[in-house]
Order: C-alpha cells, then sequence, then structure tokens
C-alpha cells in the first residue's frame, strides 16, 4: 500500500473503528475477544483492498459478515458465555430487554445473527442484507422469520417484554 493509501486507511480506521466495533461485538453474541478478532481480520483483508474499494464502509461491512459467517461454519459449535448477574444492577426495562436479547441473539446460528443484526440493528433493505451475506432476498426473509421465531421459542420473556413496553 503507497503512503496516501496507507494514510487514508489510517484515518478510516480511526474514524470508524468503534462502530464497527460495536457491530463485530454483536455478530459475536458478546464475546468481546471474538469481536477484537473479527475487526482485526476484516481491517487486515480491506486493507489488502484499499486502493481499489469505492464505499469502504459497505466493503468492511460485508467482510465482517462474511468472515463470522466463515468462523461459524469451520466451528459448527459456538460456545456462548452466559451473562453474569451484577448485584445491585438497574432493573429498568432497557436493561432487562438488552440482557435478554444478548443472550437470545447468542443462541441464533451466526446466519441467523447477521441477518437479524443487518435488517434490524443497522435498518438495511432486505436486498441490502441479500446483497452483503451473497444470498437471495427469500433467503434474507425466510431466515429473518426463522430467527425471530427461534428467539421468541428460546427466549419466551421476549414476548413479555414486548407486551409490557406496549402497555
Amino acid at each position: 500500500m503507497n503512503s496516501p493509501h496507507r494514510q487514508e486507511f489510517h484515518e478510516f480506521v480511526t474514524a470508524r473503528s468503534p462502530a464497527f466495533m460495536r457491530l463485530a461485538y454483536l455478530l459475536t453474541a458478546g464475546d468481546q475477544h471474538a469481536a477484537e478478532d473479527l475487526l482485526q481480520t476484516s481491517l487486515a483483508k480491506t486493507a489488502l483492498k484499499w486502493g481499489r474499494i469505492d464505499d469502504p464502509d459497505s466493503y468492511l461491512r460485508k467482510v465482517m459478515y462474511r468472515q463470522q459467517i466463515s468462523w461459524w461454519r469451520r466451528q459448527r459449535e459456538y460456545a456462548v458465555p452466559d451473562v453474569p448477574d451484577r448485584p445491585g444492577t438497574d432493573d429498568t426495562h432497557a436493561v432487562e430487554l438488552k440482557v435478554v436479547v444478548h443472550k437470545a441473539l447468542g443462541k441464533l446460528t451466526a446466519k441467523q445473527r447477521a441477518v437479524l443484526v443487518l435488517r434490524y440493528f443497522e435498518d438495511c433493505s432486505e436486498s441490502v442484507v441479500a446483497d452483503t451475506l451473497g444470498c437471495s432476498v427469500g433467503t434474507v426473509r425466510s431466515t429473518a422469520h426463522r430467527a425471530l421465531a427461534r428467539l421468541l421459542q428460546l427466549c419466551p420473556e421476549l414476548r413479555d417484554l414486548h407486551i409490557r413496553s406496549k402497555a
């Protein structure tokens, strides 16, 4: 990588790393070390193509999703740490919802988690999700439907939280 590209890449990493770290954390179901590895590997792959990338955010996001799914496929088992109990934690609805959703996301496959994060956390359209993950729009729809159904099956408290939030 030549000097102007190196500086440009450095500025991109400095400016966008916090946002992409949050994304990596969600994709790895809250495993901080795995999230750091995912981001680092994805940045390294992005750096190799830096001079030829038109939209760095989209490119890096695509690399991250595909890298996470690739790791998941190789492992076939994904250990998810339990959310620790903390005495004296805030008992508000928002905190409770965050913990429940975190645990529930950890019970999904990497592909299901990727679809839900793209659709509902990043608010991407089905066609953008399909393009990012390299699948059809129909696959995105069915995967999102199954993932949401599985979340409610594995964590019925999500249904209770949704009902309470409407009350």
